[in-house]
């Protein structure tokens, strides 16, 4: 999913403050991570930086679906076959998964990896897809199928062809991961930025809390809000670029699985949450839904924060959000 830019505030540091924010750009899990840590000096700051990709590189040797060689693609090749024994992590990763799944009545489905590739987005589809075409492309999808047995700790895709991905949720769970570690390693405060799925704790050297700007999809080069965040998720996801058009209606190539249909109605979702993974889930699961259905879900949440963006243009927010202008 193309996730929009989120630019990171920094605000200028007195000499009064003995730490100062040290940040690395690079790339993981094949997307753009910003990684920003508060330390004494550059040698604690690449430090810690490192602690952070060795455990995003962790994760993604464990969840990558790109990987023969991880527990995802040995779950992935047996499926229809039989279970497969996996670490703790992982079986508690896809418990979750499938927690969300129900939460969203199957907006959010981590099968959705078992989904036919029919819609194409880099403007080489002049038509539709048959109807039938679309009910097959998305046979396979359904969390249902997913058998976990917690006494073995194994994992069953009940349907031969079924494949789980992580997807919509990976490199929010590689950021709250990182963070965590970072944390208990004693950094005071810093960012995880995995390509718009942005964790923070702490505050700037300053004290004054890290403020996120949010682009106007309707206009990249300008800004409608900013936002501060304190030990919380942001995730910005948005269809803007890649989509197509037929009979005057705008399709996103974020996919409903359960009707194998693109998501229409939307061109932007921010979420907050406590975590980068569950805002990652959710802001995926908010296009799907639509915006009167995604609203009311995400106001039922305790902690869980959105604000969507319309295809003509209009902002609505959950009931608790205050947005600054900027």
């Amino acid at each position: 999913m193309k996730k929009l830019t989120l630019i990171i505030l920094f605000f200028s540091i007195g000499i009064l403050y003995a730490q100062e924010p040290y940040k690395r750009t690079l790339k993981l899990m094949g997307s753009r991570f910003d990684i920003t840590v508060v330390a004494k000096d550059p040698v604690e700051g690449d430090e810690y930086i490192d602690m952070a990709i060795s455990e995003i590189t962790r994760i993604e040797k464990l969840i990558s679906s790109w990987d023969p060689n991880s527990q995802t693609s040995e779950i992935n090749r047996n499926a229809g076959l039989k279970p497969v024994k996996v670490d703790a992590e992982l079986f508690n990763l896809i418990k979750r998964g499938i927690g969300i799944s129900k939460l969203t009545d199957g907006a959010f489905d981590i099968s959705y990896a078992s989904m036919d590739k029919i819609w194409k987005f880099d403007g080489s589809m002049t038509v539709m897809p048959s109807e039938d075409s679309i009910k097959a492309s998305v046979a396979k999808v359904g969390y249902q199928n997913i058998i976990l047995d917690k006494e073995n700790q194994t994992v069953f895709l009940k349907l031969a062809g079924m494949k789980i991905g992580f997807g919509a949720i990976g490199k929010g769970y590689a950021a709250d991961k990182s963070k965590d570690l970072l944390k208990s390693k004693g950094v005071v405060a810093g960012i995880i930025n995995a390509s718009g799925d942005m964790n923070t704790w702490g505050k700037q050297p300053d004290g004054k809390e890290w403020k996120v700007a949010i682009t106007n999809p309707m206009d990249k080069n300008k800004v409608f809000a900013l936002l501060p965040i304190t030990n919380g998720a942001v995730v910005t996801s948005g269809n803007y670029e890649k989509y197509v058009n037929f009979n005057d209606v705008r399709y996103t190539h974020i996919i409903d699985p359960r009707s194998g249909y693109p998501a229409t109605g939307i061109i932007s979702v921010t979420v907050f949450a406590p975590k980068a993974e569950l805002a990652d889930a959710l802001a995926t699961s908010v296009f799907v839904m639509g915006i009167e259905v995604g609203l009311n879900r995400i106001n039922q949440l305790p902690k869980i924060e959105c604000i969507i963006i319309d295809d003509r243009g209009n902002i609505i927010t959950s009931k608790n959000i205050e947005i600054e202008k900027s």
